[in-house]
């Protein structure tokens, strides 16, 4: 984790207020040093400080909190919580507070993780070795794997989700995400999207008859790990707020998604990209490392590309009605169609 410098710590957190709620919590003694900022990849606000001799990571929502930003600190929390005594890397949690009246909302703390994120320019010894970099391919997989492969009632995961008809909600929740978009004047309609209602009802038509529940990261990809700065290992899979439970092969078909065909742009850039195993490497690595029934996994990839598309075009959406910088919503449309076609491609 690297620091940030845009928001200055005192102005998010009252220090007092911690200082008396880690006092209760028997966390150390002592003021609290060292605050910075760090780079979280998401909207929520990362902390590092010290205090009495230990490092801390403090995760609260952002300053103006989304209506639901309370509960999904408490649920992140509760899955770092349950996945302590796994070997899933993440950073291990220390405390959290779900009462929003000390420091104003749900927050928690977490061990610092020593990593890097890979996103951007790859540090050394990284950007030197393809070889290395086709490793970080495979712990990648590996580690989603292994989180695919926990037995959430046992981890007392089992009211977490609604596993129940995952699948066939599946359409019908992102083609009314499209439909919602027509409320914003000037967007053209989902037309816009290539071959969107075809690729919906083949998912329709081809949906696994069952699956088994587990834990979903909800957005796995490359820019929501760390990995370690001496090898290839993933440090920490992170941004845990859309976890839910669910169809855990969701979160490979994710990963496919966001995988570059061969001659395409890496949709998260990494660089120097050579080196990184092709995506049909990464079925196999997981499958090697899973029980689970690989037979239908070109279909989750197919979903994730549906549903990352209409994700995207939403924030065209948005600026065409003057409500998101013009070129970036134009950059992600282009996504769009881009994993549109993808998914049409692989439905023929």
């Amino acid at each position: 984790m690297k620091p940030k410098g845009e928001q200055r710590p005192d102005q998010v957190v009252d220090t007092a207020a911690l200082t008396a709620w880690m006092d209760g919590e028997g966390l150390g003694s002592g003021p609290i040093g060292d605050m910075a900022s760090l780079a979280g990849g998401s909207q929520n606000i990362l902390l590092r400080f010290a205090r009495d001799g230990r490092d801390y990571v403090l995760r609260r929502p952002p300053l103006h909190p989304r209506a639901n930003s309370n509960e999904t600190m408490r649920r992140e929390a509760r899955v770092l919580g349950a996945l302590a005594e796994t070997s899933v890397p993440h950073a291990g949690l220390i405390a959290a507070c779900g009462d929003e009246s000390v420091l104003g909302v749900a927050f928690y703390l977490m061990e610092p993780v020593d990593g890097f994120n890979p996103v951007g320019d790859l540090p050394q010894p990284h950007a030197g070795s393809a070889a290395m970099r086709h490793a970080m391919g495979l712990a990648l997989v590996d580690a989603v794997a292994a989180l695919g492969a926990l037995d959430h009632e046992a981890l007392g995961l089992g009211d977490f989700g609604k596993p129940d008809n995952f699948l066939d909600r599946q359409v019908a929740r992102w083609s009314a995400q499209l439909a919602s978009y027509a409320d914003l004047p000037g967007w053209p309609g989902p037309d816009a999207l290539p071959d969107v209602e075809r690729v919906g009802r083949w998912l329709e038509n081809h949906k696994p008859a069952r699956f088994a529940p587990g834990i979903m990261h909800g957005d796995y990809h490359l820019a929501n790990v760390m990995f370690r700065h001496d090898g290839p290992d993933v440090a920490a899979i992170i941004d845990w707020e859309l976890a839910t439970i669910g169809d855990p092969l969701l979160d490979l078909g994710w990963v496919l998604a966001t995988w570059p065909e061969p001659g395409a742009t890496v949709t998260v850039p990494v660089r120097p990209w050579e080196g990184f195993p092709a995506a049909s490497e990464l079925v196999e690595r997981y499958a090697a490392g899973s029980a689970r029934d690989m037979a239908a996994i070109d279909w989750y990839h197919v979903l994730a590309c549906y549903k990352l598309g209409i994700l995207l075009e939403g924030t065209y959406a948005r600026a065409c009605a003057g409500k998101a910088p013009k070129d970036v919503g134009d950059r992600l449309h282009a996504r769009a169609i881009a994993l549109l076609d993808r998914a049409a491609r692989m439905t023929r």
